[in-house]
């Protein structure tokens, strides 16, 4: 994950790829379309994180397990960064907590019930309901799936998250930045995968 989150003045702003954990008093904002966003934060040690990524697949059977795929082991490798990091800066697993929000239909991607198969959004929700809930992570809220877009800003005072919705046909800068985002991370994961020797 590429670190490119932009600060002003009390306020981070995190774009497709980037995450940040701190214990300062800061709000953590960013863009959401297909792409979600974890706020995970601890409590009673004041440390807060989040991330924002999207899983690099182009069609994901409804039947498949998300955690054993390949799209899953990349979105496994973001949320360990968040949380490692965040143990790392003084939270203890025991006491974390999550808010997660995103992974709506922004890209087009068919999602229709009689496919077998889920569109962008919809494998990202997936696999943020499963990762916390096999690392046993309380999901307090959460805003999930629609075809929007959100806005959302995660405070350090109360770990509250202020959410706006953004209606896609006034979100065509974001589309088109996730949709680069998604492209790019479908070459490095095919890239990646080509580069695999076996003994």
């Amino acid at each position: 994950m590429t670190t490119t989150a932009s600060s002003v003045a009390g306020r981070l702003v995190l774009h497709p790829g980037d995450y940040h954990v701190t214990d300062q008093s800061i709000t953590l904002t960013t863009l959401l379309g297909s792409c979600v966003a974890v706020c995970l934060y601890d409590p009673v040690r004041r440390v807060l994180g989040m991330n924002h990524f999207l899983l690099a697949n182009r069609r994901y059977a409804k039947d498949m397990p998300v955690m054993a795929s390949e799209a899953g082991r990349y979105g496994i490798h973001a949320m360990e960064l968040l949380v490692n990091k965040l143990l790392a800066k003084g939270g203890q697993r025991r006491h974390l907590k999550a808010k997660a929000f995103g992974g709506g239909n922004v890209l087009g991607r068919s999602c229709d019930e009689q496919d077998n198969f889920l569109c962008v959004g919809a494998v990202n929700v997936r696999f943020v309901r499963e990762f916390l809930q096999n690392d046993r992570i309380p999901l307090v809220s959460a805003d999930l799936g629609g075809n929007f877009g959100r806005q959302i800003h995660f405070t350090s005072t109360d770990f509250s998250v202020y959410m706006r919705k953004i209606p896609t046909s006034q979100s065509a800068h974001l589309v088109e930045e996730e949709r680069l985002y998604w492209k790019r991370s479908l070459e490095e994961h095919a890239h990646d995968t080509q580069q695999v020797e076996l003994w």
